[in-house]
């Protein structure tokens, strides 16, 4: 699995609620046909451990099948929409990419 990851922040001028409803509702449309996309996990960050840490709202994680397939995706008119879409958002964001490992896998929690 191949992952873009995107850790952003609102505007100034937008709630922390606001930014999360715009993000996994009016965004989350426009990014959904991204083609070559397998999963998106969105986390929405509600505190930080420390001052360094603060500031940022939310956390995505978006899944190809590799890394051609993501480049793939990058070059689409899907992407370009979804890029000119947050143009209009204003708020900051830090954006990587790069190969999944799982580490620990996903369990069945116990009763």
């Amino acid at each position: 699995m191949f992952n873009l990851m995107v850790l952003a922040s609102r505007p100034s001028d937008w709630t922390h609620d606001q930014f999360i409803e715009w993000w996994r509702g009016e965004h989350a449309d426009v990014t959904y046909p991204l083609p070559g996309l397998l999963r998106w996990q969105h986390t929405e960050i509600v505190e930080g451990f420390d001052e360094k840490s603060s500031g940022w709202d939310g956390l995505s994680v978006l899944s190809f099948a590799s890394r051609e397939a993501l480049e793939a995706a990058l070059r689409s008119p899907e992407w370009a929409a979804a890029v000119e879409h947050v143009g209009a958002m204003r708020g900051r964001r830090m954006i990587w990419y790069g190969d999944e490992k799982t580490m620990v896998p996903l369990t069945a929690p116990t009763p």
